[in-house]
């Protein structure tokens, strides 16, 4: 069995594309078609949902199945595939396909990350009174383990010690960190991780920690959940969280490109959390932006107690007709067959029976990776408690948002300007933090009347979130002058560093529709060494570029100068999307 990605929660209506899964080949929505000439008018129709990370690589294998024209009880079938995330799936599913995802055909077969999703939508459907979509088990046609990934020398000095546990990697704490591994000059050790809620890796990672603390690899409880040892595990390892993600391709990517350029990654991290495949992808080169391989590749370590293998499941829908049904089964046993398979594993992946190829061994280097312990899967009712209790439990952030109020932000965004749509959605994504983070709130252009100094101004002292205060000020802010943008990054960030809590997550969030027009501070260089992450204190921009004024280039420049992340919003559409993406780092 495996684990999966996170349920319909609250982060669900401020996103219309809540990243689910990993994606690691572009294929949004890739349909396959019939080879010009064919003609199968005749032949069953059949609509596959594919979880991105694999959708482009199914797309071929239907195109395959297509071309061989086989034949179940005297008929061929006709499969078409388009590639949809997970999360968005199960809420399409949920929620009525038609009304939800209009542009996509309604499938017949689901292909999710993981049997997790299917759990998830029973519950949906129960609560609303209808026959579950997704009942009993399914077969999976691909597998990939969770495991731990290093960098090389990281990963063997690990792996030297002999079977360690979740706790004893990922639970080194404080300033002792690698000397613990007799390497003090390595410093503190913290790892990366993706958010639960937007992720199946995220999500499988906290479960195999609740698993961790019970020394169990089976029939966690609720009650397990709320014993206090429990908790007080789980948040061990938590605070040793580098800060959240909503990708780990987008960390994985950045390292490659750092690694095809010879210079050292900005990264505090010793180690991510995330699925075997992906390992494999990066050490093959297939991340990184020249195609190679990488200089430095990627350990998998895998815990002694066990992990999470995600299972990737085939799904026959109740949409199906008997006609479709049989299409769909005969599909199935073409995706099983030893040349499909041989294509998943050409990506990394487990086949059918979780079996490794001799490849995917000899290239992630994980000591036992041919014979794994498993988690089995906690009830859908579990899942859910533990997602509840991860929001808690999770380390906790001191953030200062820095807005853009210079005139530029009074520019039309359909019946609103700049400005309202950015606060809106800067207001719905704060909302999503809890009372235990503290957030600053600082209004940024150049002097003005109201601000003859310095181009930036504290609206909000950095303290627990008060999302009414909050808000009130955020709406309220004046809008005139022009972008100071590296003025404001550069006093930002000094000043979450003089403010800086190493029992949290420090960053410093930019949001602007500009470019820096500020000529007392325009040299980017300076900037970027002034930013430079301190692995000892490390302060992370994250920035977003809105509409199409905005210089991306530039705030992706200084994102990865502190190991953070820039976000693209110039279709003003996505800013929603873009917040919700950025607060699930923390």
């Amino acid at each position: 069995m495996a684990t999966g990605e996170r349920p319909a929660r609250s982060w669900l209506p401020y996103t219309a594309a809540v990243v689910a899964g990993l994606a690691v080949i572009a294929a949004a929505y890739l349909y396959v078609r019939p080879a010009p000439g064919t003609d199968r008018a005749d032949c069953v129709p059949l609509e596959v949902s594919s979880s991105t990370e694999k959708s482009a690589l199914v797309a071929q294998l239907a195109d395959r199945y297509n071309a061989a024209d086989r034949r179940f009880g005297g008929r061929c079938a006709q499969v078409t595939v388009h590639g949809l995330n997970s999360g968005e799936a199960m809420e399409a599913l949920a929620g009525g396909w038609a009304l939800t995802q209009p542009q996509v055909a309604e499938p017949q077969v689901w292909l999710p990350t993981s049997s997790l999703w299917t759990g998830q939508l029973r519950l949906l459907d129960s609560a609303a009174g209808r026959p579950a979509q997704t009942p009993g088990q399914h077969p999976s046609i691909a597998n990939s383990p969770l495991v731990i990934a290093m960098p090389r020398d990281k990963g063997e000095l690990v792996q030297q010690r002999g079977p360690l546990g979740w706790a004893d990697i990922l639970g080194l704490s404080g300033d002792t960190g690698w000397a613990a591994f007799g390497k003090p000059e390595w410093g503190r050790f913290t790892f990366g991780k993706d958010n639960p809620h937007l992720s199946t890796s995220g999500l499988a990672a906290t479960i195999a920690t609740y698993y961790a603390a019970v020394n169990r690899a089976s029939d966690l409880t609720s009650e397990d959940l709320a014993q206090p040892a429990v908790t007080q595990f789980v948040r061990r390892i938590e605070a040793n969280v580098s800060h959240y993600s909503d990708d780990s391709v987008d960390l994985l990517r950045s390292l490659a490109e750092a690694d095809a350029t010879g210079d050292a990654p900005a990264t505090d991290m010793s180690a991510i959390v995330l699925q075997e495949e992906l390992v494999y992808l990066y050490n093959q080169g297939q991340l990184s932006p020249t195609g190679s391989k990488p200089r430095v590749p990627l350990v998998a370590v895998h815990p002694k107690e066990g992990t999470f293998n995600l299972d990737h499941p085939y799904v026959v829908l109740p949409s199906a007709d008997p006609a479709q049904r049989e299409a769909a089964e005969d599909f199935l046993g073409f995706l099983r067959e030893g040349p499909q398979q041989r294509s998943f594993a050409a990506l990394g992946f487990r086949d059918d029976e979780r079996r490794p190829a001799e490849s995917l061994l000899a290239t992630v280097a994980g000591p036992g990776g041919d014979r794994l312990t498993y988690f089995d899967p906690p009830t859908p009712e579990v899942v859910g408690a533990i997602l509840g209790g991860w929001d808690t439990l999770r380390k906790k952030a001191n953030i200062l948002l820095a807005v853009d109020t210079s005139g530029s932000m009074k520019a039309s965004v359909g019946d609103q300007t700049r400005f309202q749509a950015a606060t809106d959605a800067a207001s719905k994504a704060i909302g999503l933090l809890n009372s235990a983070d503290q957030v600053a709130l600082w209004s940024f252009s150049s002097e003005t009347p109201q601000r003859t100094k310095r181009p930036y101004s504290e609206e909000v002292r950095l303290a627990p979130l008060n999302r009414d205060a909050f808000n009130r000020k955020l709406t309220g802010l004046r809008i005139g002058g022009n972008t100071a943008l590296y003025a404001t990054v550069r006093a930002a960030h000094r000043t979450m560093l003089d403010s800086y809590d190493p029992k949290r997550i420090n960053a410093v969030v930019v949001l602007t529709d500009g470019k820096n027009e500020y000529q007392k501070d325009s040299d980017l260089d300076r900037l970027l060494r002034d930013i430079a992450l301190d692995p000892k204190k490390p302060v992370k921009v994250f920035c977003v570029a809105f509409d199409q004024d905005s210089d991306l280039a530039a705030l992706d420049r200084i994102a990865k100068a502190s190991a953070g992340k820039a976000f693209d919003a110039k279709d003003p559409a996505t800013i929603d999307d873009a917040l919700v993406k950025v607060v699930s780092s923390f």
